[in-house]
């Protein structure tokens, strides 16, 4: 099957001289859970075909109702290496790198971040998510970032505004408060998706996450307990595919410009 057959109706839309640009852009995605899986796959079924995927862990049952690459058949797998699978299947000529690693401050430099020209925060660590705000901020790439998906039932409300803009949202708070006490900001404006809804939970969360860390983003607020939140599928795609068109649409705009 020839990218014609695959990218028509893409190019029919935006016309050849984008599609050209959505195949060069270099996109490197930190966090392919719930929102990074969704992410990518909506680049790659829009013609991305340079992909980074960072992610340290594995796929297992509770992944399952909400991260793309998550079935029975994967639980176990790497999760980039599954979910690169399923990209490849797509488009098999995609250049896709995997990299099973925790973006962190101390091994920043590991990234070569001023490679790429956009970069997804989609990191569920506090401490790490803030790192990556700071160092891609350093960066000529464009900087798109995922606040918390957890605890939401309503797509009507997922929203995105600069990162300073986003309101009620308490991980969005809890990140510019840290940033305020550290003394630490970015160099740069970025957008975020982000949604004000905070629901409680309901349930029991299953017992192969009570390792949760008490600063994972899917905190639906900032506690000094570790929990888990509920989170679903049409939450955290609409913020993955939200994601991916915030990319798409900066590289149409530009490219019409040029």
């Amino acid at each position: 099957m020839s990218d014609k057959e695959t990218y028509g109706r893409t190019s029919l839309l935006v016309g050849e001289d984008v599609s050209e640009a959505f195949s060069r852009a270099r996109v490197i995605i930190f966090g392919v859970g719930g929102v990074g899986s969704w992410c990518a796959e909506g680049l790659v079924r829009s013609g991305v075909t340079r992909l980074t995927l960072v992610d340290p862990d594995v796929v297992c049952p509770s992944n399952v109702n909400r991260q793309l690459q998550a079935t029975t058949a994967t639980i176990g797998q790497v999760k980039v290496e599954a979910l690169r699978n399923r990209l490849l299947e797509i488009n098999p000529e995609a250049r896709i790198e995997v990299l099973r690693k925790t973006f962190s401050e101390e091994n920043h430099e590991e990234f070569g971040l001023g490679g790429y020209d956009y970069i997804i925060d989609a990191i569920d660590s506090l401490k790490d998510k803030i790192a990556l705000l700071l160092r891609a901020s350093e960066t000529p790439a464009v900087l798109f970032s995922s606040m918390g998906a957890a605890l939401k039932m309503d797509p009507t409300r997922v929203r995105v505004a600069e990162f300073w803009n986003v309101r009620g949202c308490p991980l969005g708070a809890l990140l510019r408060k840290k940033m305020r006490k550290e003394g630490h900001f970015p160099r740069k404006k970025f957008l975020c998706v982000y949604d004000e809804e905070v629901l409680p939970n309901r349930g029991t969360a299953p017992a192969e996450d009570a390792y949760a860390l008490e600063d994972s983003e899917e905190y639906g607020a900032p506690s000094r307990k570790a929990v888990v939140n509920g989170t679903v599928a049409h939450i955290t795609a609409i913020f993955g595919m939200t994601l991916c068109g915030l990319v798409l649409n900066d590289i149409y705009k530009k490219t019409l410009k040029a």
